[in-house]
């Protein structure tokens, strides 16, 4: 591992490992936590399920699975439209492709260098055994409806691994690929800094900085709008009041 890349080997993998896959061409990856056993507890939506972005990324982001429904596992069974929280073998959650480990307690430096989101983060992981609890857990109880911006795959990760949920409604979720994302479509265009300079190489200076900036202070270990909440209490509170994790934060932080 490094900052060139994250990729790992199948013998390296240990339980509560945040791990991920790159899909569609490496448009984006999906996120999961291993859970040993050559299991892995992973938030997906199937492909009939209702819930996009409202944007051209719904052609691409249409299911996290890419298990074909004529060819089921042998393992996991058909899982091609199960959406929610899932348990799978590793084969179905890499589907062919590459094993990559998801870093956490990473320095600022080594954060900026990677150029790309939703690999590494600055916050810290908790022990492995209370990763695998609240993996587990939702595995039984659910973790709220998919939205490919507030509460995605690596949200659910994120979460396992340090039990910290946003409480704002107003921004994105803990993804740092929803987070370079919108970094990227904003840098120039929503930015003042692009009316003191008209030649490229400033534009571009100017652009890559408001892409950095953009990606540290929406990092789950940097953000302040943040609050650590017991899975157990998590499930308690958006199961009897809505789908949604970050209203269930938003009553713990009123509280």
């Amino acid at each position: 591992m490094g900052v060139l890349s994250n990729k790992i080997s199948r013998e390296q993998l240990k339980p509560g490992d945040h791990i991920y896959s790159w899909r569609q061409a490496y448009i984006y990856a999906h996120h999961g936590v291993f859970v040993g056993d050559g299991k892995v507890i992973h938030f997906t939506r199937g492909g009939g399920l209702e819930v996009g972005s409202g944007t051209v990324l719904d052609r691409f982001l249409v299911s996290s699975s890419v298990q074909s429904p004529d060819n089921p596992c042998p393992a996991c069974g058909d899982q091609s439209n199960s959406d929610g929280v899932i348990c799978s073998c590793l084969d179905c959650f890499l589907g062919g492709g590459d094993l990559y480990v998801f870093e956490y307690g990473v320095t600022p430096m080594f954060f900026l260098a990677k150029a790309r989101g939703g690999t590494c983060t600055l916050a810290n992981s908790d022990s492995s055994e209370v990763v695998l609890h609240r993996a587990s857990f939702l595995l039984q109880n659910g973790f709220g409806m998919y939205n490919i911006f507030k509460n995605n795959c690596e949200d659910f990760a994120i979460y396992c691994k340090t039990g910290l949920l946003i409480y704002t409604t107003l921004s994105v979720g803990r993804s740092g690929q929803a987070a370079s994302f919108l970094a990227a479509t904003s840098a120039i265009v929503s930015s003042p800094l692009r009316y003191l300079t008209t030649s490229c190489s400033g534009l571009a200076v100017v652009g890559v900085g408001m892409y950095c900036v953009s990606r540290y202070v929406s990092d789950i270990g940097v953000r302040r709008d943040v609050v650590k909440i017991p899975v157990e209490e998590l499930v308690a509170r958006f199961s009897s009041s809505s789908d949604a994790p970050e209203d269930a934060t938003q009553k713990a932080k009123q509280e």
